[in-house]
């Protein structure tokens, strides 16, 4: 079947000569043909002249110039030209090489899509084995201590009922003694014959309070305070490094509250380690391996900065908070803008105010977290954590005129020791 194409070059062809239509003209039978091709054909023609196609006879020679039809065989001709084809060939090209590019994207984004599913597939896999492994550790102090719990209570119950059983058969044995004495006084002849009475052990005294007391005491409270010791990382005792002290800070007996002082008031002797421009203190416990956690409470304080300090860090001058300059920080001011330790800051969205706030410090990753306390829902995480050893880091601000300087606490779980 012919295309459309063809059909319209057919359409615009002289039937005289057999081409594309020069210079076409209309005769009044409605017939294209070439201007000068109707000429010729009616050449020395005398009287009526017809058309060469349909024979219709005219009494003159006459026919129009039709544009229309002169314009659509320009443009059939101009597209069937040589730099017309040479220029839809490179169109076409220049749209192949597109597509062909474009696809290429596409594929490059199709792969990327399947790297990045494959990463997640392989950290959300290892994220599991981790997290199992957690509750594994969990689940197997809690069995143990189970078990340790039921026999201990089967052990003293044992003890207690093998007491009792010695009792009670040595009361039986003592009852069958007696009887037999009884006997032997009813039947004998002399009621002055003497027989020895039977002595019999009192029963062992039984306290049921004591006991029992013991296992309906808050077995849960008491199981969590021992699985303290078994949490990896468990809470972080941590105090404060009076040494690393800003002289505007004040530091408690027990090293675990910090609050804003007036310079001056705090005898501080000289040390090489105590921060001299920032209000800023450093735990006196440092990492450099494992798993640390600890937490600290802001309380109704309205800005405080913590997190993690390496070592090294300066501590004459006063310095930008950022990983660059060796912190990995959070920090809060007028109340509730909470934002990242970077340059420039990143704010967070917060929705609740924390009033404790936990520091996850994993040294082999090089990962530094910050938690609510409250909830353990995470407030923002740092990837590029410290190398070599870092401290705990703490700066409780200088307060505004109109506030009252809050303190900032190092809080310890359990609170109070535990002796096993």
């Amino acid at each position: 079947m012919a295309s459309d194409k063809d059909r319209l070059r057919e359409d615009l062809t002289c039937a005289i000569c057999c081409d594309l239509f020069r210079d076409p003209v209309m005769l009044p039978c409605v017939h294209h043909f070439c201007r000068s091709c109707i000429s010729r054909y009616w050449r020395g023609a005398v009287g009526c002249v017809s058309c060469p196609q349909c024979r219709a006879e005219f009494t003159s020679k006459q026919f129009h110039t039709n544009y229309l039809v002169t314009a659509m065989v320009e443009k059939v001709r101009a597209s069937s030209s040589d730099g017309y084809i040479q220029s839809i060939e490179k169109q076409l090209k220049e749209s192949l090489e597109s597509h062909l590019l474009k696809k290429e994207e596409i594929f490059n984004v199709i792969h990327r899509d399947m790297e990045k599913m494959d990463t997640i597939k392989r950290v959300g896999a290892e994220l599991q084995a981790r997290v199992q492994g957690e509750f594994w550790a969990l689940q197997q102090f809690l069995q143990q201590e189970e078990a340790c719990v039921l026999e201990q209570l089967r052990r003293e119950q044992r003890e207690v009922t093998d007491q009792l059983q010695r009792h009670l058969e040595a009361s039986r044995a003592a009852v069958k003694e007696l009887e037999q004495n009884i006997r032997v006084l009813q039947q004998a002849s002399m009621a002055s014959k003497n027989t020895a009475l039977i002595e019999v052990d009192a029963a062992p005294e039984l306290d049921m309070n004591a006991f029992s007391v013991k296992y309906m005491a808050p077995i849960q409270y008491i199981t969590w305070r021992k699985m303290f010791k078994s949490l990896k990382p468990g809470p972080a005792p941590l105090t404060f490094d009076v040494d690393t002290a800003h002289p505007s800070i004040y530091i408690s007996r027990d090293k675990m509250v910090a609050v804003e002082a007036d310079k001056g008031l705090v005898p501080y002797k000289p040390s090489p380690k105590r921060f001299l421009q920032c209000v800023n203190v450093l735990a006196a416990e440092g990492f450099q391996s494992g798993r640390h956690y600890w937490e600290v409470g802001v309380g109704g304080k309205h800005k405080w900065d913590l997190g993690v300090a390496s070592e090294g860090v300066d501590r004459c001058a006063r310095v930008k908070l950022g990983p660059e300059s060796g912190y990995w920080t959070l920090r809060l001011r007028n109340g509730r803008e909470y934002s990242a330790g970077t340059q420039p800051w990143t704010r967070l969205a917060v929705h609740s105010l924390p009033q404790r706030i936990g520091v996850f410090l994993d040294c082999d990753e090089r990962r530094v977290s910050f938690y609510d306390a409250d909830n353990m829902s995470l407030l923002h995480s740092f990837a590029d954590g410290p190398r070599g050893k870092a401290y705990p880091f703490f700066s409780p601000c200088i307060a505004d005129d109109s506030q009252r300087p809050q303190p900032m606490q190092l809080l310890h779980h359990p609170p109070v020791p535990l002796i096993v």
